[in-house]
């Protein structure tokens, strides 16, 4: 039967990440950083930058590295270094240019085969593998539970049968009846002694619950935008009983998203699948620890500080599959000063530090004898780290790890044939689907697709150019003899005329006496259908589909669209108080944040609860006229749950 569960904590060891340097390198790297500067000490160790991050989860390994060109037009996009020693020099793949905290990694000529596509010098920014996997450890460990083990003590200190219990021994001990929950309770027949075993998930679901009864409510008033002090009102509890009933409903959704999630999805294959990835932005207040208030800490660290959430969605179901916040609430500052002095990560490139994904990578050390950092510099960043120690704990990622390993358990959680993206124009998403989808994109089976919005319109402009463009593609279908009505069947029409007849296309083809290649082309176009709500969209693809049909390409640009993503920031906006739009003062010179969440571990735990309600509980029509929840949609249920079948796992 099923055990109570608890949630992962750090100590527990869910993904084994093994460390990319040997004991010796470690014993090497205390000889020489006395002895070498920091440019020098970081070069001489800079090896690491394409060296592979091995680590383990459910008993599989796995290993990444992400060090490459992230070019879909390139012809080293996604090829490892190498050292060509069949030619003169024998020059690498790649080489490293930049300045020591931007370091990026540049193509050079194919030396062997110039004439088969072609290098365009690309470059492309470094990341540490290393870091990489932490934060993959980091993701699945938030999102785990794990069985509560209880250490029984079945007989009193005195007692001559202290090793001994009713598992192995059941002679020794009389039954006495039942507990409350309904557990078998046992008694020494030595000493007297009384135990009540713990119950199952199946025998209660109140366990170390008082006020079990008003977790339905507090769950509604969670997912509709009650605000902290005012559900606490309503609820007649502590601000202390709130949080521990919110971290008790976030742990019953991971364990129904184990259930009705993880395991449907695993046994479920995709021929295509299209994700939609966006960020949201929300202002985490950063708040002082206790006792480190006062005029002489005012203002050292932003008030506010802009908070990633990294969302990917399903195009057409708009199921969710994953929701991250990129901050790390169980780092802590010593964790990082002990491996800078273990490591010497403060002499290191970036790329090759354990904490590369923290907005803080490493301990300021007093400057050595030839160190190139001056006494002032370390004092001023020795300040810096210092005074974040007087804030609340844990640490920004950055946002780029964040999406590696948001995409990265996204294509562990899916079987897929192939892969298609759709995104905006950020550059950090771009970077995380070229690196951890590089093999698919290699092979065509993958292709990214920007859809492109201005978010400065008025709604009224909006609606104008949707009516506008409804018009304009009716009257286009009527001309062209098009015997439908349908805006789908008619913009389909009209993107095959543009690919087919009018020749666009979204790359150029470079015609060299030697050879041929194709190179991006930003070419985007309007899509045929328009938004109600945000108006004329543009669309663009990054890879090359010159190998498809222009009726392929056609329906591929017809599915392309954001409203997933947008759809579920909507409901983060409207249902979250913690993380809701900033209000307007009374005065109206600025913003105000005063609802803002100042601890991002509850951040994510909403966001979960959300996703949970909002994925199986919330249906919507579509065009299909039918009312169905995303899960449905998705094929991985049949029904529509209710929160309590969430709360109690009924």
């Amino acid at each position: 039967m099923s055990k109570l569960k608890r949630l992962a904590t750090i100590s527990d060891t869910i993904v084994e990440i093994d460390s990319p340097f040997s004991l010796n390198e470690i014993n090497q790297r205390n000889k020489d950083y006395p002895v070498l500067s920091d440019k020098k000490f970081a070069t001489k160790y800079s090896k690491s930058l394409f060296l592979p991050a091995t680590f383990r989860l459910n008993e599989k390994e796995h290993s990444i590295q992400y060090n490459f060109c992230d070019d879909p037009f390139c012809k080293w996009f996604g090829q490892p270094q190498v050292r060509f020693t069949t030619v003169k020099n024998k020059p690498y793949r790649y080489k490293l240019v930049g300045q020591s905290e931007k370091k990026s990694i540049q193509c050079n000529p194919d030396p062997i085969y110039p004439n088969r596509g072609m290098t365009f010098g690309c470059t492309s920014k470094t990341y540490s593998n290393w870091s990489a996997a932490q934060e993959i450890e980091r993701l699945v460990r938030i999102n785990s539970v794990r069985d509560i083990e209880p250490v029984y003590e079945f007989h009193k200190e005195s007692c001559e049968y202290t090793d001994e219990t009713p598992f192995e021994h059941p002679s020794l001990f009389y039954k006495r009846g039942k507990s409350k929950t309904g557990t078998q309770r046992w008694q020494c027949k030595k000493c007297g002694k009384r135990t009540d075993m713990m119950p199952t998930r199946r025998q209660t679901s109140t366990y170390n619950q008082k006020r079990n009864d008003i977790l339905p409510l507090f769950t509604k008033l969670l997912v509709n935008k009650m605000a902290v002090s005012r559900a606490i009102d309503v609820l007649e509890i502590g601000v202390k009983t709130y949080y521990s009933k919110l971290e008790w409903v976030y742990r019953r959704c991971l364990e129904f998203l184990e259930r009705h999630e993880q395991k449907p999805l695993q046994n479920k294959s995709f021929g295509t699948v299209w994700i939609n990835t966006d960020k949201m932005i929300y202002y985490l207040n950063n708040v002082r620890k206790k006792g480190m208030g006062g005029a002489r800490y005012d203002d050292v660290e932003d008030s506010q500080f802009p908070t990633h959430i990294i969302i990917s969605a399903d195009v057409f179901s708009r199921y969710v599959f994953r929701a991250d916040v990129a901050y790390d609430w169980d780092v802590r500052l010593e964790d990082i000063m002990l491996d800078t002095i273990l490591y010497k990560e403060d002499h290191l490139h970036l790329f090759a530090r354990k904490h590369a994904r923290l907005r803080v990578s490493a301990y300021p050390q007093e400057p050595t004898e030839n160190d190139n950092q001056t006494l002032a510099e370390y004092k001023k960043k020795l300040d810096e780290f210092d005074t974040r120690s007087h804030y609340i704990e844990g640490l920004h990622t950055n946002s780029t790890y964040t999406t590696m390993a948001h995409y990265w358990l996204i294509k562990d959680l899916l079987k897929a044939q192939n892969w298609r993206f759709v995104t905006d124009n950020e550059s950090s998403l771009h970077s995380a689907i070229y690196r951890v989808f590089s093999e698919d994109f290699r092979s065509f089976s993958a292709h990214h697709f920007l859809c492109l919005t201005n978010r400065e319109k008025s709604r009224k402009q909006a609606y104008q150019e949707y009516r506008e463009a409804s018009t304009d593609l009716y009257n286009w279908g009527i001309a062209m003899g098009i015997d439908s009505r349908n805006p789908y069947t008619i913009a389909y029409h009209y993107l095959v005329d543009l690919f087919k007849n009018r020749g666009h296309q979204f790359h150029k083809e470079i015609i060299l006496p030697t050879h041929s290649f194709t190179v991006k082309d930003k070419n985007p176009i309007v899509h045929p259908l328009a938004s109600i709500d945000r108006g004329y969209t543009k669309v663009d693809c990054e890879t090359d589909l010159s190998s498809l049909e222009p009726e392929e390409v056609a329906r591929l640009i017809l599915n392309v669209n954001d409203h997933a993503t947008n759809f579920f920031i909507q409901h983060i906006r409207r249902k979250l108080s913690v993380l809701e739009r900033p209000l307007t003062t009374a005065r109206g010179d600025g913003k105000s944040y005063i609802y803002s969440n100042f601890n991002p571990k509850y951040a994510q735990m909403a966001t979960t609860i959300l996703r949970t309600y909002y994925n199986f509980c919330l249906p919507y029509k579509s065009y299909d006229k039918q009312k169905l929840t995303p899960a449905q949609r998705l094929g991985i249920t049949d029904k529509k749950f209710k929160i309590e079948d969430i709360l109690y796992l009924r």
